[in-house]
């Protein structure tokens, strides 16, 4: 296993689910974490039992759909580690419903939070990154960006969207200095659920998460997989699903 000991990572999303097992398993590992999501006190105490457990980590308060809270979580790294090593973009939500609802409140949020979001931790990371002359930026994306099941179509755009810009960052980044990775899990088993309005596939969900769903763990496992890597070796894409359905 390879060693994160004084890696600097800025995670979003990481009051719960794949943010939180994410900063966990990092910390544990010896890399330096800085928690972003809305829910500031949630942050707060996670980071405070990864410092318990020996870990560093400090806490930001951010809505990713906002451009200036992603500079903040940037340069809050910055001044507190000096260096921002690799960013997660993780933050996402999934309040979806079949498109004959017309809830247009959600498709505005989903591509708010999923689509802009994205691009507001790009904007935010890049120019640190080239000042710095190394960084990595990871993607977590979704298998529903590959294919497209009832209910999930403005969703699953979004996250078609991201991985089209990360493949579009990859195909630009050709001097040695941003990495990408995109990491593509299936169903995780997370509040992710919680966020969706229509009762039914509410439940219908949170069936298949039970069922089906891996634990948000083992796609922090892959980020600290592709992270560990030395800087001449990029893992351009994993897709993290059960070995086998229940």
């Amino acid at each position: 296993m390879l060693s994160l000991h004084g890696k600097i990572v800025a995670i979003t999303g990481a009051s719960g689910g794949i943010g939180e097992a994410t900063a966990r398993l990092l910390a544990e590992r010896g890399a330096a974490v800085v928690l972003a999501a809305r829910r500031g006190e949630r942050v707060d105490a996670i980071a405070q039992d990864i410092q318990r457990q020996g870990g560093r980590a400090a806490t930001c308060v951010v809505d990713v759909t906002r451009p200036e809270d992603l500079r903040r979580l940037v340069s809050t790294t910055v001044d507190r580690y000096g260096r921002l090593d690799v960013l997660v973009n993780n933050a996402g939500i999934a309040p979806i419903s079949p498109l004959a609802d017309l809830d247009t409140e959600s498709w505005s949020a989903m591509i708010d939070v999923n689509l802009r979001g994205a691009l507001h931790g790009i904007a935010a990371a890049l120019p640190v990154f080239r000042e710095q002359g190394a960084g990595h930026l990871v993607n977590i994306v979704s298998v529903a960006g590959l294919t497209v099941s009832p209910s999930m179509a403005v969703y699953a755009a979004t996250k078609n969207a991201v991985r089209t810009l990360h493949e579009g960052l990859r195909a630009e980044s050709t001097d040695g200095v941003v990495r990408t990775t995109a990491i593509s899990p299936g169903y995780v088993r997370t509040d992710l659920a919680d966020s969706m309005t229509d009762p039914r596939l509410r439940e219908r969900t949170r069936q298949n998460m039970d069922a089906v769903g891996i634990p948000p763990a083992a796609v922090a496992r892959a980020v600290a997989f592709a992270v560990e890597q030395p800087g001449d070796v990029e893992i351009g894409e994993i897709n993290v699903r059960p070995t086998a359905q229940a």
